[in-house]
């Protein structure tokens, strides 16, 4: 039984005992209409408990009879008082305690049963969530759903624009419960996971504001955030490196979760000196209490993910057959594609796709980053038509793989080597001892200048594999 609906059902009970008690006293005072009055309460209250049970515990018949029985000794006494008795040395009170009696007994007998919902908006990032709900389902005390929530792109004017709903997108292993048919008021989950923190605060997307971090926490007692992105720990030991995660550490999910679940004890420790730095010193307890280090989900996917587990769409395998050779994961962040870098990024992402089109010895799998082309029309919407041209022409010339599916973990273990943004994605590739190489759109701005959208950049000094 759910630990919620037990604790209602225990509130409904002292309630009852308590009336059993004032009908004793109001026997003595032969204050018929108080008694019938008293009588009334406590059957409306076997009455919720039965509905409670009925609708938690299929199957608990015993404790439905016990009910019914205690509901038939007072309608014997109701229906006695209608006809002008009136119950005498309160004897029924005590039938009716020892019947309350067995049914406390049996309520304390059955098992707290724990639920679990999981909200991921962007099965992309799924992965974060994962391994944790795998824990879950398999527990045997827990009951775990699934609950993709609907998100909306935002507008330059930061207005709500197309929705999306992801349902459809997830494995087939994983049972999806549409969010308009799991009602929080009713089922008020133990715990909620959630892996977007911005509630409003995102420039490019938004999840619908019922599923805000703030509006969750009126639905449970304990609301966790798991962060979608994984940071690279190396960069920690310099200080202006940490001072950039502050973004991520100062957002409405942080603050509104009961307890946040990081990537490793060393990130819970720039955590905590990035909060403390904030809310004073003697915040440290409670951000110790509220950050665990306790390790990434995706981290967990990409080490326990390997080819032999992988299912490759016929698309996918109609262009490895054009091209043998290593197969190059492509990732593009769409920090690429703001304002102040993508006059640079895309004489840079041509270059690139045209030097991979002449390599039939290497088989590029582009997977740019699932919010870029929502992330350009958001907050850079004239890099939007450019860069949609460019992957709509890719795509069609059919000689590499664009990778748009929720399914990083694939992308990653199909591999051979990495080349592209300094990202999460990264981060996790680097668990696969496989190379890698970064581009830096930079050095393409040091060699051209404000003036390299209008040059189709020659090969010298690319990089060459």
């Amino acid at each position: 039984m759910r630990k919620v609906w037990k604790k209602q059902i225990k509130d409904f009970l002292n309630l009852m005992e308590e009336a059993h008690n004032e009908i004793e006293k109001e026997v003595e005072k032969r204050n018929g209409a108080m008694v019938q009055e008293l009588l009334g309460q406590c059957q409306e209250g076997a009455i919720r408990i039965g509905d409670l049970i009925e609708s938690s515990e299929e199957g608990e018949t015993k404790t439905i009879e016990l009910l019914e029985e205690y509901c038939e000794l007072v309608y014997t006494v109701h229906q006695s008082m209608l006809e002008g008795g009136h119950p005498k040395g309160g004897k029924f009170c005590k039938d009716l305690k020892v019947v309350l009696k067995r049914v406390q007994e049996r309520i304390d007998s059955l098992k707290i049963r724990i639920e679990a919902v999981f909200l991921p908006y962007k099965a992309a990032m799924w992965d974060s969530l994962e391994s944790v709900w795998k824990e879950a389902e398999a527990d045997p005390d827990c009951d775990a759903y699934v609950v993709p929530i609907p998100y909306y792109d935002k507008k330059p004017d930061g207005s709500f624009g197309e929705k999306h709903d992801e349902s459809g997108l997830y494995p087939e292993y994983v049972p999806i419960v549409k969010y308009d048919a799991y009602d929080f008021a009713f089922h008020k989950p133990d715990i909620i996971f959630i892996h977007n923190p911005y509630d409003g605060g995102n420039y490019v997307t938004s999840v619908h504001p019922f599923f805000y971090s703030s509006n969750l926490k009126k639905y449970t007692d304990c609301l966790v955030y798991i962060p979608y992105f994984i940071k690279d720990e190396m960069v920690f030991e310099n200080l202006q490196e940490t001072k950039k995660i502050e973004d991520y550490c100062m957002v409405p999910g942080v603050v509104n979760a009961d307890k946040v679940i990081v990537q490793s004890r060393e990130m819970k420790k720039v955590y905590i000196d990035i909060l403390t730095g904030y809310t004073g010193r003697n915040t440290f307890d409670y951000w110790e209490r509220k950050i665990a280090g306790l390790g990434s989900p995706k981290l967990e996917k990409v080490r326990n993910t390997s080819k032999k587990d992988i299912c490759i769409p016929a698309q996918w395998a109609g262009i490895m057959k054009k091209r043998s050779g290593k197969v190059v994961l492509y990732n593009t962040h769409l920090n690429l594609l703001m304002e102040r870098n993508y006059k640079y990024f895309i004489p840079k992402l041509r270059e690139t796709l045209d030097y991979f089109k002449s390599r039939d010895d290497i088989l590029l799998l582009w997977r740019p980053h699932p919010l870029s082309l929502a992330a350009a029309e958001s907050m850079n919407p004239c890099a939007a038509d450019i860069y949609r041209s460019i992957v709509k022409a890719y795509r069609e010339e059919g000689w590499g793989i664009y990778d748009d599916t929720p399914d990083l973990g694939r992308a990653i273990a199909l591999s051979d080597a990495y080349y592209g943004s300094i990202s999460s994605v990264l981060t996790l590739y680097k668990e696969t001892g496989k190379p890698i190489l970064i581009h830096k759109i930079d050095i393409a701005e040091e060699k051209y200048g404000d003036d390299l959208c209008n040059h189709r950049v020659d090969r010298g000094g690319r990089i060459m594999w």
